[in-house]
């Protein structure tokens, strides 16, 4: 039998596909990216595909969020902040863009292994 294969962006805090416990490490993750009212919903709990799902949809709305927030930022902020402020809050925006992308490409690779895709390591 071979070792557990974690792909390239594959969170550090989820144990690599079938691993021991790593559904277990897959379903707590997932409810850090959730808001943490998910935490109550035992259904999403017991059914780490439906979870996975949920995380996906809901960092692809905070990727929308940013993406919405960075094309109006200099118009909604020009009455009210100097330029240097304004800059630094598109600066942020796009950290947060990029970190979401991460996130994004993580969860996509942890629904993929819950719905029983493996990887294999490269040579």
């Amino acid at each position: 039998m071979s070792m557990p294969v974690a792909p390239p962006g594959w969170p550090r805090e989820v144990r690599p596909p079938d691993a021991p416990d790593w559904e277990t490490t897959a379903v707590n993750w997932l409810l850090d990216l959730c808001p943490s009212e998910y935490r109550r919903y035992q259904g999403l709990r017991r059914h780490a595909v439906v979870l996975a799902r949920f995380a996906v949809i809901h960092v692809e709305a905070d990727q929308a969020a940013v993406r919405r927030g960075l094309s109006g930022i200099r118009v909604d902020l020009r009455d009210v902040a100097n330029d240097a402020v304004i800059e630094a809050a598109v600066q942020t925006f796009l950290i947060e863009d990029a970190r979401l992308a991460a996130v994004r490409r993580s969860a996509g690779l942890v629904e993929e292994a819950l719905r029983g895709r493996r990887y294999v390591a490269r040579l």
